[in-house]
């Protein structure tokens, strides 16, 4: 399994830097020297064309420009305009999650209980419009219920047992 944490979108200079959207929240993390991302012609692949492995990041203008070893000329990184950049499963780390933090892939698909162990739905998607992240989740029969995911919402976390126990404030429902 594979996880996407960027897209080369274009080429900047002629020393071989590539131009990356990151879609991660580790960019630092993923983009450091040495770190190993398979390369994907498209989000809707699922074999990678091949690996890289990164040289040299550094942050502009809201892109993350890398370098990558064994490459130092614009004409030997053209052909990765385009392509996806996506992290094997098993070269993530629960290192770089502090305390009471998730990867997106663990959360997606958790039951959502009460603390009444009312059964609300289940994750079906996590949206981050700003401050804090919200859980969508997707009932029977109902509307997709929206949960910031803040401390007085979201009270227990149980990976192993596939499921979150929530506290529904005033004007949730």
């Amino acid at each position: 399994m594979y996880y996407k944490v960027g897209t080369i979108v274009n080429t900047h200079g002629i020393r071989g830097e590539l131009r990356v959207v990151a879609t991660t929240d580790f960019p630092e993390q993923r983009f450091k020297k040495g770190s190993q991302l398979a390369l994907f012609k498209s989000d809707h692949d699922s074999k990678p064309v091949g690996t890289i492995t990164i040289n040299s990041s550094r942050q502009h203008k809201g892109f993350i420009l890398i370098t990558l070893a064994g490459y130092d000329n614009i004409n030997d990184v053209l052909k990765y305009k385009g392509m996806v950049l996506k992290i094997a499963e098993e070269n993530l780390t629960d290192d770089d999650l502090e305390d009471g933090q998730y990867y997106y892939h663990q959360i997606i698909g958790l039951k959502v209980l009460t603390e009444d162990g009312e059964e609300l739905g289940t994750i079906k998607e996590i949206m981050a419009p700003g401050a804090n992240d919200v859980w969508v989740v997707a009932r029977p029969e109902k509307d997709d219920l929206l949960l910031p995911v803040i401390d007085q919402v979201v009270k227990k976390v149980d990976l192993a047992a596939g499921q979150v126990t929530v506290e529904l404030m005033e004007g949730l429902e």
